[in-house]
């Protein structure tokens, strides 16, 4: 379990959340590419995205709730199939 975040993720996706889902998928898509090499800053982002895609839910905004679950499947998926031994056990084991 993360106890202090490394990354600025979440503040990162609440200021795009103001501009719309264009700005929310441009944070993505920067964010995925530069850290997706790095497993506990793409640990992060999963949680992260998962975090906004319940935020929006429980708000009744569902196209954004939608958004941000389309984004979260892609890094789920992304990560069980390239992390490997110790990167993928501690990908499972924090988002557990």
């Amino acid at each position: 379990m993360i106890t202090e975040f490394k990354t600025t993720f979440r503040q990162g996706f609440t200021i795009a959340d103001r501009f719309g889902i264009a700005a929310i998928k441009d944070t993505f898509k920067r964010a995925f590419e530069e850290w997706k090499s790095n497993v506990e800053y793409v640990t992060e982002l999963c949680i992260v995205l998962n975090w906004k895609i319940w935020e929006h839910y429980d708000k009744g905004n569902e196209p954004l709730a939608r958004v941000y679950n389309d984004l979260w499947e892609k890094v789920d998926i992304w990560c069980q199939e390239n992390l490997k031994g110790k990167d993928l056990e501690y990908f499972y084991k924090t988002t557990d």
